[in-house]
């Protein structure tokens, strides 16, 4: 079980940026895959990006070329920095170590 902490939700226009954070209480060099999750209202939650512990990534198509997933080893933090928002990424964002592990969620409300 890992405890997971998300920041850096908010509101912002479209076209704007956002970078979300996901404190960890484990070495995540440690953790062989880390990823994050959104859930928008009235709809299932999906699979937006992760990284292994080796730094290979996965993108959904829908944020491909826009969202960049990263880790901080020394801080034990992953990121996901968001460019070019649109109404489409309003959500609530989870990060996530497979299976079992999720954190609170952080919202992200982008405005047309």
């Amino acid at each position: 079980q890992v405890q997971l902490v998300e920041s850096g939700g908010g509101l912002v226009q479209a076209g704007g940026s956002l970078r979300l954070s996901c404190a960890t209480s484990r070495r995540i060099v440690s953790i062989n895959v880390m990823a994050w999750y959104r859930q928008a209202p009235g709809k299932q939650r999906e699979l937006v990006t992760s990284i292994s512990r080796t730094g290979s990534t996965t993108y959904a198509d829908s944020v491909k070329g826009r969202f960049t997933i990263s880790r901080d080893n020394a801080k034990n933090t992953m990121y996901l920095q968001m460019n070019s928002l649109k109404p489409e990424d309003t959500a609530v964002y989870y990060c996530n170590v497979p299976p079992n592990s999720w954190g609170q969620g952080t919202q992200v409300t982008v405005s047309s």
